[in-house]
């Protein structure tokens, strides 16, 4: 089949070359773009006098006529048709004749892939959207179900301090609240239009630019015609915020790895989220954890891969562009998933507290407080600090808790210390001290998850 583009050549592509040239296998997913896009510029073309109202409807009813069909599987690409672009633009010459071959006035290839990859990213930008929003709602009820339930802080993987699990939760609600933040902002920068920029200059035809960027429902065209076609920050921005949301997911389920294990047990994951051995028929494995933990992996070598891509070329349009795709097909899928699975994983997890509470006797977790408490006695937090560090000298050789020291063992230490002075030290005394703003007292924690759901409810949508 001859080539769209072939007027000025002899030969026919090399079959090699044409197989290596083709991206038709990966951006056919985006045909519905593809044809939202070429309706609204025919559109314009009508109602700018460049084609005639007739030709613009019997292009229009073309077009859907090839949509109906890849739809129903009746159309199916081959490495002839090249890309999406190319496909759907032969496809309707055979449906409706000559009369198709205006629907390329006005626009290159340069500026159609760029209106499909932004509608594209735009509309799967609204899906993970809803994903994530579903998951910071499971986080807030397990906060909430969790906010007193108290367990262990670590720093260093060393118990640190007394925290509630609720308190977890909402340290990664602030994550993936910036997350979703991220990707509103990135979608507010991709939601232009550069459709009517062409090859790289405009048109010398009198189109309305502004009229096709207000009927695929962008705020505006884009300001320059050669950037509009020769930049693919958009894609970036996107995989940037993909990668530190994987990031995040990476970290919790990492955490989930831990909990689950034999050593800790704080957790106990829904079967329907593990695997068991093929040899040990006693193991059931944390899989979908550590699958998640590894597909942040993949994504990271997306945004990589598109940035190597974009570093070395220059203005205008280059064919090292075709390979922003692929990495971006695979950070949507990616990103997609990972937030649903963990989702419905975090969903049917439960905590095993009285696992939990049997840890509450290592690490010394009330040190700090201790600190804290002879500092509002008016000793100066650095020698409070000290003292309690002698502490745990000593019930590290006596082999007991800060609890079991006997007013002597106190006063051999610092003169100023008594059991009396020391007051409460249980662990749920410290956990419920601690009510600092963004702290981890139970009446805190409920205090941000009641933020966290007026922050959730009053989100604007995607437009």
């Amino acid at each position: 089949m001859a080539s769209l583009w072939g007027g000025r050549f002899e030969k026919e592509m090399d079959s090699l070359v044409k197989e290596f040239n083709a991206s038709i296998f990966f951006d056919q997913r985006m045909y519905n773009e593809d044809i939202d896009g070429s309706i609204a510029h025919v559109t314009m073309l009508g109602e700018q006098g460049i084609v005639t109202k007739e030709e613009a409807d019997q292009i229009i009813a073309g077009l859907e006529v090839i949509r109906g069909k890849i739809a129903s599987g009746e159309i199916v690409f081959n490495v002839d048709d090249e890309d999406i672009h190319m496909g759907i633009e032969a496809r309707l010459i055979a449906e409706i004749g000559d009369v198709a071959k205006k629907l390329h006035t006005a626009r290159s290839r340069n500026d159609q892939c760029q209106v499909d990859g932004r509608m594209y990213l735009r509309k799967e930008s609204k899906e993970i959207m809803e994903r994530l929003l579903y998951l910071e709602s499971v986080i807030l009820e397990k906060a909430e179900k969790y906010a007193d339930s108290i367990t262990v802080g670590f720093t260093h993987v060393q118990h640190a301090q007394p925290i509630t699990v609720g308190f977890v939760f909402m340290a990664y609600f602030q994550m993936f609240k910036r997350d979703i933040e991220r990707l509103m902002d990135c979608y507010e920068r991709m939601n232009v239009s550069p459709l009517g920029s062409c090859a790289l200059a405009g048109t010398t035809l009198p189109t309305n630019r502004h009229r096709t960027a207000e009927l695929l429902g962008f705020t505006a065209p884009t300001e320059n015609a050669m950037d509009s076609v020769s930049d693919r920050d958009y894609a970036l921005e996107f995989m940037s915020a993909a990668s530190i949301s994987m990031m995040h997911l990476s970290r919790w389920a990492e955490e989930f790895v831990w909990w689950n294990s034999q050593e800790f047990s704080y957790i106990a994951i829904d079967d329907s989220y593990c695997t068991g051995s093929s040899i040990m028929p006693q193991k059931k494995n944390p899989d979908m954890a550590e699958l998640l933990r590894g597909k942040v992996g993949r994504v990271y070598g997306d945004l990589m891969q598109l940035l190597t891509v974009m570093k070395g070329t220059p203005l205008a349009y280059n064919k090292d562009f075709q390979e922003d795709k692929e990495g971006l097909f695979d950070t949507v899928d990616t990103w997609k998933a990972s937030i649903q699975i963990f989702a419905n994983m975090l969903e049917k997890t439960e905590f095993r507290m009285d696992q939990i509470e049997k840890q509450f006797d290592k690490g010394f977790l009330n040190a700090t407080d201790i600190a804290e408490h002879l500092a509002v006695q008016g000793v100066p937090f650095r020698e409070a600090h000290s003292i309690v560090g002698q502490m745990v000298k000593v019930c590290e050789v006596k082999g007991c808790d800060f609890e079991d020291l006997t007013n002597e063992d106190l006063q051999a230490i610092d003169s100023r210390v008594t059991k009396e002075s020391l007051g409460d030290i249980s662990i749920k005394a410290c956990v419920d001290a601690r009510m600092s703003f963004g702290g981890t007292a139970p009446a805190e924690v409920l205090r941000q998850v009641k933020v966290g759901k007026e922050w959730l409810e009053n989100l604007p949508e995607l437009a």
